[in-house]
This record gives C-alpha cells, sequence and structure tokens, in this order.
C-alpha cells in the first residue's frame, strides 16, 4: 500500500468516528467572540485537511451579522443559538454561497425549527462523512443519499454530501502534494550524500 493510500485510511477512520456537537451539548452560557472562535475550531478541527487558515474569523461573523445570516450578539456576546448557526454556515459555505446558506437554513428552519433543524444538520454530516469514508475504506460502502430520502431532507442531505466529497477530494489532493514535496527532499539528500562521497 502507498503512503498517500495509508495516511487516507488513517484519515478516513478519524472522520468516520467525528460527532458534532448536538444542540443540548452546546455552552449554555453566553460567550465572547474569542471564545466563540475557540470553540469552533475545537469542533470543526476535522474539516481543515492541512494547516489552512482559520475557519471563523471575527470579521467572518461579524458580516454575518450585517448579512442577516445571524442575530446580533446581546452585549457582545453569543448564545448557543448563534454558535448552531456558524457551525452550520462554517461547514456549509465551502460548497454553497452565503445566500444560498441563509436559504438552506431558513428553509430547514421552517420545517422543523431551529434546534431540530441543527441536529439535524449534524446527524446528516455525520452520515455523509461515514458515507464517504467507506468508500475510501472501500468496505462496507454506504449509499451515498440513503434510500429514505425525501422533500424534507433533500436540501441538507445533497449539501453535506457535497461537504465531505469535497473535503476528502481536498485531503487527497493535500496528501498527494505532501507525497510529492517528500520525494523531492528524498531526490536532494540522495544527491548531497552523493556529492560528499
Amino acid at each position: 500500500m502507498h503512503k498517500v493510500e495509508e495516511d487516507l485510511l488513517i484519515w478516513s477512520n478519524e472522520i468516520s468516528q467525528y460527532t458534532f456537537p448536538r444542540w443540548e451539548e452546546l455552552p449554555d452560557f453566553d460567550l465572547y467572540m474569542d471564545q466563540v472562535l475557540n470553540l469552533i475550531e475545537r469542533y470543526l478541527s476535522i474539516f481543515k485537511v492541512n494547516d489552512q487558515k482559520q475557519i471563523l474569523t471575527s470579521s467572518m461573523i461579524n458580516n454575518y451579522v450585517k448579512l442577516g445570516l445571524i442575530p446580533p450578539p446581546v452585549k457582545k456576546k453569543y448564545t448557543k443559538k448563534h454558535l448552531a448557526y456558524l457551525i452550520a454556515i462554517s461547514i456549509l459555505k465551502q460548497v454553497v454561497t452565503i445566500p444560498e446558506v441563509r436559504e438552506g437554513i431558513l428553509h430547514q428552519a421552517s420545517i422543523s425549527g431551529i434546534r431540530e433543524a441543527y441536529d439535524l444538520f449534524c446527524t446528516e454530516q455525520e452520515y455523509a462523512l461515514r458515507a464517504i469514508a467507506s468508500h475510501v475504506k472501500q468496505v462496507d460502502r454506504k449509499p451515498l443519499l440513503p434510500d429514505d430520502t425525501d422533500a424534507s431532507t433533500f436540501i441538507v442531505r445533497t449539501a453535506t454530501i457535497a461537504v465531505a466529497t469535497k473535503i476528502v477530494t481536498e485531503k487527497v489532493l493535500s496528501l498527494v502534494e505532501q507525497q510529492k514535496q517528500d520525494k523531492e527532499k528524498e531526490k536532494k539528500r540522495t544527491k548531497i550524500k552523493k556529492l560528499e562521497e
């Protein structure tokens, strides 16, 4: 097995075990901006395929407030509701535009309410990650779009599948690039070693 395949299998095991914090697991107390940023980074670290930039910044949060994606903070503090929105937005913006994220959140919340919509999003994103991981591992492959998909789950399921396939593609490309760099380094070491002899 090649190094890229080995690393991809290790990573696919990690993503298949990942779980999102559900609504009831989010903090019940209000948080300041820096606390929100740290918490979101910790929650979503699995979505960083290499040493890429921050998943969420204070400027992004301020823009989401200005665009009406999330409610404004109260006395510079953010609630559980803000966290739920920010988790979903941070993930979904990777595959759809911000206006589409807003429409999707509003649509799903109108069907089941924000708490249930958030928990459904978490469940569906976890399923999509496990399904894509099962295809990477080539063991007990799960269908990317389950048979019980209906009008109430179609949008969230297709969006979460898009996120899962995007991050696995980015991971493969990152591993291939790393392997290429490692080979170049090894060539240089061999060349230097020969010159020293």
